[in-house]
């Protein structure tokens, strides 16, 4: 055992200090909600607290509440408190595991190796390279918590029958249906357990007319359960009232199931092509190979199931196919955006590695005297078993280095899915970042090719431009933007963004504005929208703005910032002008003179620049901004002077050229004027 967990820190010790990634950003990074203890009580009945993206807008309190307390502990966005408490969740969940498949594996055969072939079956999980999918990606613990609520009532039901009567078990399961839907499972495979392993039924027994009763009261005996179950997930759909990203075709989505079962469980062996964002799609047509492929697994797997359940020596395999099956059933029936995704692996494999561990095991134990005669025999097999378990161990760290930030975590997955329009986008959005703007703009090309309607392509897109100077084709594709997605906050975000960085703040605080009614969660949107009132000093919407903001994120030092600047009505030039008497600097006064310039009080920024001279003799940007203000108070001989003066000392600026020639020309109109 001790080696075992000595392996499992090793494959995951370079995964702690790991990034936020994807969904990770709006419930996590931009998700102002989980800043405050105090919410905690409130994520069970605000469906808008769990994301900071009005898309996501749900129900998984017992999710959010773990997020706050990671953000509490680590007093900010240290990842390696978020992914520590992930993993300590991880390991509960490993231990769980052993003792629910201790005890099945004791309802079948008594062999002394017995505990080797729990502790390995537990590590081979453990290490598994598709489970890096879920532990490395923070949100994805909700696969966790659930699966770890499942297990734990499926214990507590199997390890204390007469203590059924009370409904302990049910408690664990109401919890974890807070975390993720997935919970519905659990008295299925209950269901199934009781059957096998306490009724002593196979899969054609139970379809027998004697044996309708016995199944009849089994249901009856997990009705608590199940009524449980319901009535939390009731509440929590009735106050989400949808379900999101519902958005495929379900004929065509169901039936390209059996395919991505396959998928999976050849993955199980070979977790070599594994995707953050897969680009897979539904198959329309039924005649597709892929999806006879599929139909093929899935009746072999039926055959299969149904032959072990026969004999209650090879039960458990039985058992372990049922399990992968069901609890595949939640994400294979509901037609998501997603037809696949890796991370849907982690609740199923805990049957599936139970099943194929134990099939190994019984085939062994036929060759047992042999093995156990030949010293040679037994290395080998121990070989054998630490080569697999390694190679896994080893799959995983190397997973681990690509979940290590967005570039090589996006780069990643256009390498493993390259016709995901989604993820060429968010890698274009890391070469953005770094400023290799024609890198990015090849990604988002491509995308576009994939997404021609991607309300957030063109948002980016939008950027992109902005940043580039192509102030034109910025808007057009803000626009386009808000019209593909008219309900988005962050189109109309972004768009105000824009706009205020482009000097029109009038249209910057409506778009603003309209972001802030659509979310009221979006912090950096209020943080834009403060910014802009303070330049334009309106100090009564600064002021409410602030305080509102407060009350949903109290302490955040923007806000506080702001709301004192509202109440002393402080300007950036009061501001500036309090900060040089404390310690007088060149740099500082030329600040001082852009200010009184923007306020048009050229006067009082001769003055300043006046003074920055005095501090730095040679100093062109004060002799440009005295020149400046001489042009704007039509005193073009001065300007000229103080402008060559600029030139003078600094040859190559432009700015100072141009007031120059201005200057020039304008005192030449009015001596022909004159």
């Amino acid at each position: 055992m001790a080696v075992l967990f000595i392996s499992l820190l090793i494959t995951y010790s370079n995964h702690f200090n790991n990034g936020f990634h994807f969904d990770d950003t709006h419930a996590i990074v931009n998700n102002v909600n989980i800043r405050n203890i105090k919410n905690i009580p409130e994520f069970f009945v605000n469906t808008k607290m769990v994301s900071s993206s009005k898309d996501h807008w749900g129900l998984r309190p017992v999710v959010t509440t773990s997020l706050a307390l990671d953000y509490w502990i680590a007093g900010g966005l240290n990842p390696f408190y978020f992914h520590l408490s992930t993993f300590i969740l991880f390991i509960g969940l490993l231990i769980l595991m052993f003792f629910m498949y201790k005890k099945i594996i004791l309802k079948s055969i008594k062999h002394p190796y017995t505990e080797y072939l729990l502790l390995l079956t537990v590590g081979w999980f453990s290490l598994h390279t598709v489970n890096a999918e879920t532990i490395n990606y923070i949100i994805s613990r909700s696969d966790v918590i659930s699966t770890f609520f499942i297990v734990l009532s499926f214990c507590i039901y199997i390890y204390f029958p007469s203590k059924r009567r009370t409904y302990l078990y049910v408690l664990p399961a109401m919890i974890g249906v807070l975390a993720k839907e997935t919970i519905i499972v659990l008295p299925m495979v209950l269901f199934v357990y009781i059957l096998f392993f306490e009724k002593d039924l196979s899969v054609t027994d139970v379809l027998k007319k004697r044996n309708f009763k016995t199944l009849i009261k089994t249901f009856f005996n997990l009705l608590p359960l199940i009524l449980g179950i319901v009535l939390v997930q009731s509440y929590t759909l009735l106050k989400t009232g949808s379900i999101a990203g519902l958005s495929n075709n379900l004929s065509h989505y169901i039936q390209t199931q059996p395919f991505v079962w396959f998928h999976y469980f050849i993955s199980f062996f070979l977790p070599f092509n594994l995707s953050g964002d897969t680009d897979w799609t539904v198959i329309t047509n039924f005649f597709d190979d892929r999806l006879i492929a599929g139909y093929i697994f899935l009746i072999t797997l039926v055959v299969i199931t149904i032959k072990t359940s026969k004999k209650k020596q090879t039960r458990p395999i039985s058992f372990g196919l049922i399990w992968f099956m069901f609890a595949l059933l939640p994400t294979s029936l509901a037609p998501l955006s997603e037809v696949m995704n890796d991370h849907r692996m982690f609740f199923p494999f805990i049957g599936l590695v139970f099943s194929i561990a134990y099939a190994i095991a019984l085939y062994l134990l036929k060759f047992e005297l042999k093995i156990k005669s030949s010293k040679k025999s037994i290395y080998f097999l121990w070989f054998g078993i630490f080569s697999v378990l390694g190679a896994y161990g080893y799959g995983t760290y190397q997973r681990n280095k690509v979940w290590l930030n967005d570039e090589t975590f996006w780069y990643d997955v256009t390498v493993k899915s390259p016709n995901n329009g989604r993820g060429l986008m968010n890698y274009g959005l890391t070469q953005m970042s770094k400023g290799n703007y024609t890198i990015a703009s090849e990604y988002f090309n491509k995308s576009l090719e994939f997404y021609p309607n991607y309300s957030t392509l063109q948002i980016n897109l939008g950027v992109l431009n902005s940043a580039k100077g192509n102030i034109i084709k910025a808007d057009e594709h803000f626009k386009r933007a808000i019209s593909l997605k008219p309900n988005d906050d962050l189109a109309y975000y972004f768009y105000a963004r824009f706009l205020n960085k482009n000097k029109k703040d009038n249209e910057a605080i409506k778009n603003s504005t309209n972001a802030l009614k659509i979310n009221p969660y979006n912090l950096v949107n209020r943080h834009l929208l403060m910014q802009i009132y303070y330049d334009k000093k309106n100090w009564e919407k600064l002021k409410d703005l602030s305080n509102k903001t407060l009350k949903l994120v109290p302490n955040d030092s923007l806000s506080l910032k702001y709301l004192n600047l509202s109440k002393g009505k402080k300007t950036k030039l009061i501001l500036a002008l309090e900060d040089v008497k404390i310690n007088p600097t060149a740099e500082k006064y030329l600040n001082i003179s852009v200010l009184y310039y923007m306020d048009k009080k050229f006067n009082q920024c001769i003055k300043a620049s006046e003074k920055a001279i005095e501090l730095k003799t040679n100093y062109a940007e004060a002799y440009n901004n005295i020149g400046s203000s001489y042009n704007a108070l039509g005193i073009y001989e001065k300007a000229i002077i103080a402008c060559q003066k600029a030139v003078d000392l600094k040859p190559d600026f432009t700015l100072a050229k141009n007031n120059l020639n201005y200057a020039k020309k304008k005192l030449r109109i009015q001596k022909e004027r004159e």
